[in-house]
């Protein structure tokens, strides 16, 4: 395992609980005192624990560490994702109907973005440019994925609603991590075999 891999590790597990904090606080979830000081020290370290453990098993099963760095992006964005999104509904105050779509378009864009750069430099470790073609495959794959998450979104929180006696600002976001899990497959396999494979 490389030195950048750590620091990678450390950073994603760093941004991850900064991010989760403020959806907690933004969905009225209390934690008390003691999460916001766990939190930011535990998640890096977890996040190099998990890597580390995946470096040991891909010596076996190589494909273990492309997973196990596609998972620790994918938890990034996914956070990326849900913290933007929380971001707008707490500022407009709005948890449902056309517009928490538009939110969720949105958001999914700015992760997808970050995902891009991670996925490209550090998951498949392209040594290439920022090319446009490769570019716009990626967004190619990830208009799927937008329109896979979205649609799994839409449909948890628009159509479905809030179940169990759960606010609407907690469902918005189970809507969102349905929706999350609904596209990680396609964007790996899309992510891998055809926009960073090499040439």
């Amino acid at each position: 395992m490389k030195r950048n891999d750590i620091i990678a590790a450390l950073v994603i597990g760093e941004v991850v609980s900064l991010f989760l904090l403020a959806i907690l606080r933004n969905i009225e979830i209390e934690t008390g005192g003691v999460i916001f000081g766990v939190l930011p020290v535990t998640f890096p370290i977890l996040s190099v624990f998990g890597l580390w453990l995946a470096y040991l098993i891909s010596k076996k099963i190589l494909i273990v560490w492309q997973i196990a760095k596609f998972v620790l992006v994918g938890a990034l964005n996914t956070f990326i994702d849900l913290g933007v999104l929380n971001f707008l509904i707490f500022t407009s105050g709005i948890v449902s109907g056309l517009f928490y779509s538009i939110f969720k378009g949105i958001s999914f864009t700015i992760a997808s973005t970050n995902s891009y750069f991670w996925n490209k430099f550090w998951t498949f470790e392209s040594k290439k440019a920022v090319e446009r073609r490769e570019f716009s495959q990626f967004f190619l794959i990830s208009i799927v994925g937008l329109l896979i998450n979205v649609s799994v979104a839409s449909l948890i929180v628009n159509i479905i609603g809030p179940q169990f006696g759960l606010s609407p600002e907690i469902w918005a976001n189970i809507g969102a991590i349905g929706a999350t899990f609904a596209g990680m497959t396609w964007n790996f396999l899309g992510y891998k075999f055809w926009v960073f494979q090499p040439r």
